[in-house]
């Protein structure tokens, strides 16, 4: 059978117009950025335009930008980088209980060294309360990271409404928005943010490259020292090549109406679903809130992994894990505290700009084949 991607969360392809604008940094424009002479003026001067295309992207400006090797550097800078900057301020950081590895391991390593971490909770469709999080704030409260938008079953956080908060107390607000740009509308203005994340391999660039967005003025100790890169936040000699991928997928970025077909056809996916098991299938995830393109479902009764392994040809991700024949869930859907029969069910589908009709059609009836009742 033909092999179908649906695990666009996992990763994107790299878009043809973004390998075309690579290709020529791949063989000229070699020279270091940050040098004076002739051989550097190509690559300093595309390296400059592609942070200008991430800042239009979010509404920011282009010295607000730090490019990084993807959305886990950034995520750490994020974090201990402010954790680290005003350490004689406060120790206290909050976060939520959905949150990626990349956000969790930062916390875990920050508390190794002192600080203090508070998990604020997430209800049934995995989103959380401002006010919990208004209520964890303490005089010792120095910086909140909360995801823009969930990579498991594509939850959008009230982003703004925390900013409102964390502004009245005086307190830094990351989101990790890895999942979310070129998704959904990811204005720094609008959200309230002061530090926001994106993954190159999320947003059809490659991987190996991502940025975080630093708003002005907000205090940030450098994770890699050296010479002063990136406006003395991230060392290390910048790679024109990434930057430029990076660049040409914001830009492109910029309009979402390819993201309102994909919603469309993620509607149409589900529905399908829906008429095919009806009470035997269930959505994990806000019903309305949530990404455009993604779709967590529990086939009840079944466990995600074993029928994931007998759907062949079909990339997709599932919410447990399988360990010597006990079902473990993912810290997501136990967060969000899914029954443990409904969530050792989950598969994660996530649609991206290249999927059809026919794929979904394909899918829906090769599941319905495999999992006809008996």
């Amino acid at each position: 059978m033909a092999s179908i991607y649906l695990d666009y969360n996992a990763s994107t392809p790299v878009d043809p117009a973004v390998a075309a604008a690579m290709r020529p940094f791949l063989e000229d424009h070699f020279g270091n950025p940050s040098s004076g002479h002739w051989a550097a003026s190509g690559a300093s001067a595309a390296l400059e335009r592609a942070r200008s295309q991430v800042a239009d992207l979010l509404g920011a400006e282009s010295d607000e930008i730090v490019f990084t090797s993807g959305g886990s550097e950034a995520n750490n800078l994020a974090l201990k980088g402010v954790a680290w900057a005003l350490k004689d301020k406060g120790n206290h950081i909050i976060t939520s209980a959905v949150e990626h590895p990349a956000i969790v391991g930062p916390c875990r390593f920050l508390e190794q060294q002192g600080f203090a971490v508070t998990i604020v909770p997430v209800d049934r469709v995995g989103r959380i309360d401002p006010d919990d999080v208004a209520r964890a704030i303490t005089p010792r409260t120095i910086l909140i990271s909360i995801m823009h938008a969930n990579n498991e079953v594509g939850t959008v956080q009230p982003i703004a409404e925390v900013s409102r908060i964390a502004r009245a107390h005086g307190v830094l607000l990351h989101t990790d928005a890895a999942q979310s740009v070129g998704k959904i509308a990811t204005d720094v203005n609008a959200l309230g943010v002061d530090l926001l994340t994106i993954a190159g391999h999320k947003v059809y660039a490659p991987k190996g490259v991502g940025a975080l967005y630093v708003r002005g003025g907000t205090p940030l100790e450098p994770l890699i020292h050296g010479a002063g890169h990136e406006g003395g936040r991230r060392a290390g000699t910048e790679s024109a090549l990434l930057a430029v991928g990076l660049g040409t997928a914001c830009m492109l970025a910029r309009s979402l109406a390819p993201m309102q077909q994909v919603r469309a056809l993620r509607d149409r996916f589900w529905q399908k679903l829906q008429d095919a098991f009806g009470n035997r299938i269930v959505l994990n995830g806000h019903p309305e809130q949530r990404l455009p393109n993604t779709l967590n479902v529990s086939f009840l009764g079944r466990v995600g992994a074993e029928v994931l392994a007998r759907l062949d040809g079909v990339a997709a991700s599932t919410g447990s894990a399988c360990h010597t024949g006990h079902v473990e869930l993912s810290p997501v859907l136990r967060a969000m505290q899914v029954a443990p029969e409904v969530g050792m069910g989950a598969i994660r589908f996530s649609l991206g700009r290249g999927t059809t009709n026919g794929e979904v059609d394909s899918v829906v009836a090769r599941l319905a084949n495999l999992l006809a009742p008996a």
